[in-house]
């Protein structure tokens, strides 16, 4: 009895050290190529609510205030009258707001613009391929991208107005 007890402890040992040796390959080998403050902004290709394709390269030239964001999440509810209000603000400047929605119906998302008067334009990412390039794992994420294409500032979670009008303002320089 001593003996099958002893086996079966190694088994279990075994079966730890071959979990945990994927888990760290995984996360030592895994992809990194998820941009940062500072490097280029991911070309995209992708739907709008327009019916249109739209790449970011659309924009190029001009301030863009990228948005990722869901009808379900409650913080992306919040802040979009204040996303709203600096796109309107700024608007003679050039900047451009683009609410990239991950993963849901159109439907669900035209009522969703309705209701809280968003007139910025909303992508649809329902396979949610720019997410991924994009590094996105909470809503709300915003990207703020400089003319030039690189990025100024990652923000995860909800903003205030106040902090998206000094960002931008951070990022045009006035």
């Amino acid at each position: 009895m001593g003996n099958n007890r002893k086996w079966i402890q190694i088994f279990i040992l075994l079966v730890i050290l071959v979990i945990g040796g994927i888990t760290l390959g995984s996360a030592l080998f895994r992809d990194h190529s998820v941009p940062g403050t500072g490097d280029k902004a991911p070309e995209f290709k992708v739907a709008g609510l327009d019916g249109q394709t739209h790449r970011l390269s659309d924009w190029r030239g001009k301030p863009v205030v990228l948005n990722f964001w869901a009808t379900y999440c409650e913080p992306c509810r919040n802040e979009m009258p204040a996303l709203q209000k600096q796109m309107d603000k700024w608007a003679d400047s050039g900047l451009v707001v683009i609410g990239m929605n991950v993963g849901e119906g159109q439907v669900t998302v035209r009522s969703f613009i309705e209701q809280y008067k968003v007139k910025f334009p909303i992508y649809m990412d329902p396979d949610d391929a720019i997410r991924k390039e994009y590094g996105v794992l909470n809503y709300p994420t915003t990207f703020f991208i400089k003319p030039d294409g690189s990025i100024h500032l990652i923000k995860v979670g909800e903003m205030t107005e106040t902090f998206i009008e000094q960002t931008i303002t951070g990022m045009v320089g006035r």
